[in-house]
């Protein structure tokens, strides 16, 4: 690698800084962390995903427009509520949120964008989210990245962040970020929040470009239980602070940005997918020989997204019977008798037919907590690989009940 990975988030990178503050937004009660404000001291270029979910949250679509400009300069968050599907009081608290944040920061209100996640369909407890935010305005600090990574979680079991640095010319580049999201997730975007800052210096063009190709190589190539979010959010925010000349599209020092930006969102997603809600397997699909990119990605997404497949990895059993069948529902072209499937390097389909193998071995390679599947059409040089996991029982447990949080609202008059 060109780049090396180093110690920190999104505050790693220079002239970025964050605060938190704990609001109550589910619970009056609790102290978690569950706001977070992240600020670049110098002016930026910005760019972001979204979610393709035709039913968007109002930050979602008011950070959408914000973007369009790419002079971003502050991101704020909160856990707990997703204010979605909350109608014109959801885009008035959203207005209102990044209006409160600009005038605390001395910014305009479109140099905010905003990030919501938790519960679909409840108003904000604005009376709780608006009082925090002067102080986080006045209690910025360089140090309060990893802070942010966890006041960004919902069901995540742990905080998740990265850094990396490079050299350009004779400066030091840093790239920061953090993540959350464990359910939800679907390639196409997922049910995620990732942000990522960096000291490079580069035009809202270039950076545009860089983030679309990494994001198609990392948060478009995971997926947990095949559901799509009505808020991911990828926003990228680049300062300059670095001071390096800024690149032209086929220098080396956009190539070295573009490999170690692609990385850490690669990271970043793969993080996601291991601490996906209470699974116990991190699955690597690879579908090779194919005769097109798309019919690769429909194989690799079909396997990938398939409950019978994905409880019996959870089962820690190699039945590559659930593996074909879902590569035969994928509309991809395909001819049975050419498919091989194999479980990390050891083959247990050849053909289309039960190869010979110790089905002892294969066990032991599901038994593991990570592993890949090898679906190899041979019919061209296509491939596409997805990382998923498998789906448990306690998964079913987790998801089955929302309803202590609809009778917080009641109690707070939002519904």
């Amino acid at each position: 690698m060109s780049f090396k990975k180093i110690k920190g988030g999104v505050c790693t990178p220079k002239k970025f800084r964050a605060a938190t503050a704990s609001a109550g937004i589910k619970n009056p009660s609790a102290t978690r962390l569950d706001l977070a404000l992240l600020v670049s001291d110098i002016p930026c270029v910005g760019s972001g995903t979204f979610t393709t979910n035709q039913v968007q949250a109002a930050p979602v679509r008011l950070s959408k427009k914000h973007i369009q400009d790419g002079n971003i300069r502050a991101i704020f968050a909160n856990s707990g509520n997703a204010n979605a599907c909350t109608g014109e009081v959801g885009t008035h608290d959203a207005q209102t949120s990044a209006q409160h944040v600009a005038e605390h920061l001395d910014l305009k209100a479109d140099q905010v964008a905003l990030c919501s996640t938790g519960v679909i369909g409840l108003p904000l407890p604005m009376e709780r989210l608006l009082p925090p935010i002067e102080g986080m305005a006045s209690s910025l600090k360089r140090t309060s990245g990893t802070d942010m990574a966890k006041a960004i979680m919902t069901s995540d079991t742990c905080h998740k962040e990265i850094a990396v640095s490079f050299k350009v010319g004779e400066q030091t580049v840093k790239i920061g970020a953090c993540a959350k999201g464990a359910g939800m997730i679907c390639p196409n975007m997922a049910t995620m929040l990732c942000f990522i800052t960096t000291d490079f210096n580069i035009s809202k063009k270039l950076l545009d470009q860089a983030v679309q190709h990494a994001v198609s190589g990392s948060f478009n190539c995971i997926t947990i239980d095949g559901d799509m979010s009505t808020n991911d959010t990828v926003l990228v925010l680049a300062n300059g602070a670095a001071g390096n000349r800024a690149p032209s599209q086929k220098s080396k020092s956009f190539s070295l940005f573009q490999e170690a930006l692609s990385f850490v969102m690669l990271e970043m997603a793969k993080a996601l997918v291991r601490d996906g809600e209470r699974v116990t397997k991190f699955v690597t699909i690879n579908a090779i020989g194919a005769r097109t990119a798309k019919d690769a990605q429909k194989v690799a997404e079909a396997v990938a997204n398939s409950a019978l497949v994905k409880a019996s990895w959870n089962g820690e059993d190699p039945n590559w019977g659930r593996i074909i069948h879902a590569v035969g529902y994928s509309q991809a072209y395909l001819k049975e008798n050419k498919i091989d499937i194999l479980y990390n390097d050891l083959i247990a389909c050849s053909n289309g037919l039960q190869a010979e193998v110790d089905m002892e071995q294969l066990r032991r390679i599901a038994a593991q907590p990570e592993f890949t599947i090898t679906i190899n059409l041979k019919l061209g040089s296509a491939a596409n690989t997805v990382y998923s996991s498998d789906i448990s029982p306690e998964y079913i447990d987790f998801n089955r009940s929302e309803y202590a949080y609809w009778k917080q609202a009641r109690k707070d008059g939002l519904v």
